[in-house]
């Protein structure tokens, strides 16, 4: 499973950050490593340089084997509430298609 970064024009993309959110989204999608191609996660922050509520934005995009790519968002206070939030919603919406692919 790759995992591909991208940022937003006011989000740094440091190479602490990318490797502590690889660990944790590779850790919580392991069941699913082998139908999953490839992860785009999109940060941004909605506020730019502001310091607003639920303004940083976390987009991943899964690419699977067979199947169109999904999509969730999540927003949070901080870059790693909102890609934990839509690591969450994205093994929500797994493991719902697994279970329609067994049934069929």
């Amino acid at each position: 499973m790759k995992i591909q970064f991208n940022t937003g024009k006011n989000i740094v993309g440091s190479e602490g950050l990318r490797s502590s959110l690889t660990t944790l989204i590779s850790g919580e999608l392991s069941r699913f490593e082998d139908h999953i191609t490839r992860l785009e996660v999109h940060l941004s922050d909605e506020d730019s340089n502001k310091n607003g509520v639920n303004d940083k934005r976390c987009m991943i995009e899964a690419r699977l084997e067979g199947i169109k790519p999904i999509a969730v968002t999540n927003h949070a206070d901080s870059h790693e509430l909102a890609v934990t939030g839509a690591v969450d919603k994205l093994k929500s919406s797994l493991a719902t298609i697994q279970g329609r692919l067994r049934n069929h």
